[in-house]
């Protein structure tokens, strides 16, 4: 199953093999766009110079040629040479353009920008250079030896068509190392929060249920003559489990509390899985613990809200930090284009809300955007409440 959001689903994955026969259907239809350089080719045949014969052997040369280059473009780019059809192919290539070029015309040098391209998407780096310089010294070879002007102008989209290929694939490359190191990142910051539970959980919870164990041998032992003091270790029992208990919720509570960052890559997912284009930030700015929870249930909520009921097509929110008279201040901005206020008092939502910012020291404001949809503006100081400026 497909993990991309929907609006990139049709989009060719350049420099990677079609996965379904969508795919396959896009990415040919992709590379059909480029084709379209060969009309003079095509144009030189449709004359019909050559007679039946010629016309005939010209076309199925021209087809073997599109063939062997679809072959190449549509292998996954960036690996050395493995199959035997690609060797086959890109051997075949060169071969077919000198050949029809010097039994056509000049019209068929065109031929080799598409070798070019060929070239610079599948053979290896330190190969790919050299390649592509041969291939246009042999394209002006070619057209020397015919009697016609050389086709020097076909010298600039050759070279420039290889090398940019190349430079495609340095792209890809380096998005595919991106990715894989964001995906380490990930899940390098999830061990460690396994990690910290765990550790975390260990010292609360190791000497309580240690103390927990030694009180409830000892209370077994001195039930049978002394009650008493067997009661007293059965109380002492519960303090102790009703602190692991407290200490515990406060452990958990601190994994639990919301954050903004996170809630940001959760309002970019959430907007974009409905549909909406979203405008998010990728950071957020450092805050205390109940001003960055109060901002983060306020994005959540906001988003929801867009989501649910704004029926809008796109989305901005914005975190910026404002100096102002009272101090330093974070201002988080939502903001849609749907329908906008609906006249009716604020729901539990937006009034919950309030009282959260409030809490933390800061303001809500909310209605009609300037594109006619809803804005809401939250406001928490950028320092703890109390806290010297």
């Amino acid at each position: 199953m497909s993990t991309e959001p929907d609006g990139q689903r049709d989009v060719p994955k350049i420099g990677q093999p079609p996965e379904n026969r969508r795919e396959t259907l896009l990415k040919l239809l992709w590379i059909g766009m480029w084709l379209a350089f060969l009309g003079s080719p095509v144009v030189d045949l449709a004359q019909g110079d050559y007679g039946t014969t010629g016309t005939i052997l010209g076309s199925l040369g021209l087809v073997a040629f599109v063939g062997c280059y679809v072959v190449l473009v549509m292998r996954r780019m960036g690996r050395p040479l493995g199959r035997l059809a690609v060797h086959a192919s890109l051997a075949l290539l060169p071969v077919l353009a000198v050949v029809l070029s010097l039994t056509l015309g000049a019209d068929w040098l065109v031929l080799f920008v598409y070798i070019s391209v060929a070239c610079g998407a599948v053979l290896p780096l330190r190969w790919t250079r050299l390649a592509i310089l041969a291939t246009t010294a042999v394209m002006v070879g070619v057209g020397l030896l015919l009697d016609t002007e050389p086709q020097y102008w076909l010298l600039v989209p050759a070279l420039l068509a290889g090398f940019s290929m190349i430079g495609v694939r340095e792209l890809v490359r380096t998005t595919r190392e991106l990715q894989e190191a964001r995906a380490q990142v990930a899940l390098l910051a999830a061990n460690e929060e396994r990690l910290r539970l765990a550790r975390d959980l260990h010292d609360l919870l190791g000497h309580s249920l240690s103390l927990i164990t030694l009180k409830s041998e000892l209370a077994g032992r001195m039930l049978p003559d002394h009650p008493g003091k067997a009661a007293d270790q059965v109380a002492d029992i519960e303090k102790v489990s009703r602190q692991a208990l407290v200490d515990v919720r406060e452990a958990v509570s601190g994994y639990r509390r919301a954050r903004l960052g996170t809630e940001l890559a959760g309002a970019q997912a959430a907007l974009t899985a409905a549909g909406i284009t979203a405008d998010v930030p990728a950071e957020a700015p450092e805050l205390p613990e109940t001003q960055e929870s109060a901002l983060a249930w306020t994005l959540r909520e906001a988003v929801t809200n867009v989501v649910r009921h704004s029926g809008a097509r796109r989305c901005v929110v914005d975190v910026t930090r404002r100096e102002t008279l009272e101090g330093p201040r974070v201002e988080l901005t939502v903001e849609d284009d749907g329908s906008g206020p609906s006249g009716t008092p604020p729901g539990n939502g937006l009034t919950g809300l309030a009282e959260r910012l409030t809490a933390a020291g800061g303001t809500l404001e909310t209605g009609a955007a300037g594109s006619g949809g809803f804005r809401l503006v939250a406001r928490v100081p950028a320092a703890s409440v109390g806290s010297a400026a």
